[in-house]
């Protein structure tokens, strides 16, 4: 007895128009055409993933320089203070900082002065 394959092929094909449910025209209504759609928007999702962390780490340090300029520091000076005063506080925490709690921040960078002072 011969196999057929007309179930598996079905839902194939019914598992890639879900995947492409919303896209414009006949990438969400034909299989062929949304395949390729699919498989172009998943390379996009996959760099994107990984240019996302990038963009993060600019903004962070976007943040950290203009706050750490207000305190007097540039930003290579703050955190080259900071590796100096044994600080380990990571971009993130500190552009969370510069953003919420100012204080804090002016601390920090107080501390980033004196080890550079030494």
């Amino acid at each position: 007895m011969r196999i057929k394959r007309s179930v598996n092929a079905h839902k194939k094909r019914v598992k890639i128009l879900r995947e492409a449910k919303g896209y414009y025209g006949s990438k969400s209504k034909l299989v062929r055409v949304a395949r390729q759609a699919v498989m172009k928007s998943g390379n996009y999702a996959y760099t994107s993933r990984r240019l996302k962390k990038r963009d993060f780490r600019r903004l962070w340090n976007i943040r950290i320089n203009a706050e750490a300029r207000v305190n007097g520091l540039s930003y290579s000076n703050l955190i080259h203070g900071l590796k100096l005063a044994g600080i380990e506080l990571n971009r993130k925490v500190l552009a969370e900082l510069a953003v919420s709690d100012k204080n804090a921040f002016a601390k920090v960078c107080e501390s980033a002065k004196t080890a550079l002072a030494k």
